[in-house]
Parts: C-alpha cells; structure tokens; sequence
C-alpha cells in the first residue's frame, strides 16, 4: 500500500520509465542492424548516408529537447492557473495525472533515443567501417510522427483539464468510485457486531502513539486485522482517515494480553503532509468545497461555478445519505473482533459540505434556494439515522421540511450545529 502511494505521488516516475525504456530500445535497434546488415533489407521509410543520419537524427534531438520545455512550461502555467483559480488542494490531481507524465516521458525518451542512435553512427573518416543504424533511424522517425500526434492530443487535453466543469466533474467521479469502494449499501457482518473493543481480552492493553506528525493518509485494515489475529487481540484505531496526528498523540488503542510490536502497527498506517483522494471521502468534498468558496469570493463572484459544485456535492451526499457509514470493523471467521477504524457519520460530511458555502453565498439568492432544494432531496432519499441531521439543516432557513417528523426532530437538535472536527482547519 505504501508503495502504491508513493508511486502514484512521483510526478517523474512514468517519464523515468520512458528514459529507461527509450535507451533499452535505442541498444536493441543498433544491435539489431549490426547482426542484420546486408543480409536483410528492410522496407525502410528513410534510406540516407552517414551525414543525412547524423543530421536527421541530431534535428531530432535539439527539436525533441525544445518539445518537452514547451510541454513542462505548459504544465507549470496550468498549475498555476489552476491553484490561483479553483484551489492548490486541486493540484494533486494534475500531478497524478498519468496523461501529462505520459506526454513528458515521450518526449524526452525520443530525445534520448535520438542521442543514443546518433552515438553509434560512423563515417569511414573516424577510422573505422562506416556504420549507419538504418532501423534505428527509422525508428526515430516514427517516434518523432508519435510525438507530434501526443503533442496535439496533449494540447486539446490540458484545454479542456483547466475547465472549471471538468474540474469540478473529475473531482466528483473520483470521490463517487471511493465512496462506492469504502461504504458498502449495507452493513456488514462485523458492522453488526454487538461486541465491544476489549471483550474477552483481558481489558486494555495499552495505548500506541505516532511516531511523528503527519495526517492520516490511508489504514490498511486487513494488514491491521492480520495482525490482530495473529496475537488473539484487538486493534482499536483513534484517528479516522483525514485528520491531522502530532508526534506523541494517541494512535491506537491495543486490547489483549498478547499484542503486535508498536511498528508493526504503525506500518498499517500511512502518514502523508497533505489528504488525499485514496481513502479519505472527506478530502473529495474539501477540494469542491473550496472551488465553491473560490468561486463565491468578492474577486471573482461566479455564482454559476458554485451551483456546479453543489450539483456535485448533491449527488455525493445523496450516496452517503443511503448508506448506514458505520466504523470499520473486521472480524476473524468465528466472528471476533480484530480491528475497528473510525469512520466520519454522516452529519460531520454534511456539515462541511453545507457550512462555508452557504456562508459565503449568502448574499446569493440561486445558491440558497439550490443548498434548499438539495437539503429537501437529501431528506425524502436518507437513511431514517441520517434525517435528523438533514432536518436540522434545513431549520437554518426557518423552514420545517414536510418530510420531517415528530421522531426527526427533539428540542435539543433544534439550533445545534455540530462541527466536524475531523476536517475544520484543514486542507
């Protein structure tokens, strides 16, 4: 799992592979047309001497080298049009994307490959037979005719990523798959569990705490639930997915006589600088929720940008709002508990989704009657648990759903807003 991050996060990983693949074919083509020569002709595109080989491929070369720093200049304006834009929390999702690494990984693996073939091409003035890697040249060619159609591609994709839409529609895809990955429809076996954290196991153990500060980026449960199975104990983890954990702070809670080392443990977590899309629901509705404030500000006052986000934030909500969102818990095969992480209910997602926005569009008449429209939805589609939660939302405007009922709403909930602290304060 740590690998799989890390991978993913290394903007320069997918054009090192290209660097590396480039200079692996560049070798084979010169070893092929070394053991092929004059024995084998091939249909070449480009048949030239010594001279026109070493200047189409250094052409190549010098072209290719000036390509990749139009293309890296590209990207570096779009990401920063887009963080002065939208949000620097969007950042993330132009780094990662596998297209722009792509895009620069051919572009500077032709250039390599241009420079590795251009080596091995000899005049009879240097002393020694005349050589000219036919192949290898054709080859570069084709790469070159590649590069150009990448580059046009690139430029029609990099257009349409900086558009406010489909910003907003990729955030909301990618937070719509996790939701569906992380929160089943229905609760599971060890969602039912009426045990408890320490039943059976002797009472509490002790108490495991960060090693260094970081938030929490993922949990690798099943890691977890291995190795609390192994020790016959139970894993209780006290920060959920998203928050911020200081060095020194609680981190797990370990139940059992016989428990796992304390890094053994801490390897199940992963510890990042900033949340990320991999398991944090919480972080997809942070990223629309600032495009939103962004968009309400006074500097740029667009409205429309933020009816976009609430349509996202809608069908996002309106997916939590059908599912019970219980803590995590996995059991062994005869049903013992292992391993219970956290998880944020479903009134701290619709607090932060409602909260900043409509306290920036206040003054907006289309937002307020859209965050209404959506509350009133949320109300006649949610879970009997979640409802109340929407109803006291919706008591923020002064207006009783019809939706509502008497077992909805008590006299405590009316006013209450709770705040979600798992993410306030946080980007």
């Amino acid at each position: 799992m740590r690998w799989a991050a890390w991978a993913r996060e290394r903007f320069w990983l997918v054009p090192l592979i290209c660097t590396v693949l480039a200079i692996g074919l560049g070798l084979g083509s010169i070893a092929l047309d070394q053991l092929f020569r004059g024995s084998i002709q091939f249909p070449f595109l480009i048949s030239s001497g010594v001279d026109g080989a070493r200047a189409l491929l250094s052409a190549i070369a010098s072209s290719m080298i000036t390509f990749t720093g139009l293309v890296f200049s590209i990207t570096i304006v779009t990401l920063q049009l887009t963080s002065s834009q939208f949000s620097p929390r969007v950042l993330r999702t132009f780094l990662r994307d596998r297209f722009n690494q792509l895009t620069l990984g051919i572009f500077i693996a032709t250039f390599v490959y241009a420079m590795v073939v251009l080596r091995s091409v000899r005049g009879t003035d240097d002393q020694l037979d005349a050589f000219v890697p036919q192949l290898g040249v054709n080859v570069a060619f084709l790469l070159v005719l590649a590069s150009v159609v990448v580059f046009l591609i690139y430029i029609h994709h990099i257009t349409q990523s900086i558009r406010a839409a489909n910003i907003i529609a990729s955030i909301g895809a990618e937070t719509r798959t996790l939701i569906e990955r992380r929160h089943s429809l229905e609760l599971n076996e060890g969602d039912t569990a009426q045990h408890q954290p320490g039943d059976g196991q002797g009472g509490p153990s002790r108490i495991i705490t960060a090693a260094r500060p970081g938030i929490v980026v993922a949990v690798d449960d099943a890691m977890l639930a291995r190795l609390a199975e192994d020790s016959a104990s139970v894993v209780l983890l006290l920060r959920a997915i998203g928050e911020f954990l200081p060095a020194g702070a609680p981190l797990f809670r370990v139940y059992g006589q016989r428990t796992p080392s304390d890094e053994q443990l801490r390897a199940g977590i992963v510890l990042g600088d900033e949340r990320s899309l991999d398991q944090d629901v919480g972080f997809g509705l942070r990223q629309l929720i600032d495009i939103a404030d962004r968009a309400l500000s006074p500097s740029l006052n667009d409205p429309t940008t933020a009816i976009q986000v609430i349509d996202q934030l809608h069908d996002l909500l309106r997916r939590l709002a059908i599912r019970p969102l219980a803590p995590l818990r996995r059991t062994t095969s005869d049903g013992r508990l292992t391993v219970v992480v956290p998880t944020p209910d479903f009134e701290n997602y619709l607090v932060l989704a409602i909260d900043e926005i409509a306290r920036w569009g206040s003054d907006a008449a289309r937002v307020q009657n859209r965050l209404r429209g959506m509350l009133r939805d949320l109300h006649s589609a949610a879970l009997p648990a979640h409802r109340a939660a929407i109803a006291r939302q919706l008591l923020r405007w002064d207006e009783q759903p019809e939706q509502a009922s008497e077992d909805d709403l008590t006299p405590s909930d009316v006013g209450l807003r709770p705040s979600p602290a798992w993410d306030s304060g946080r980007g």
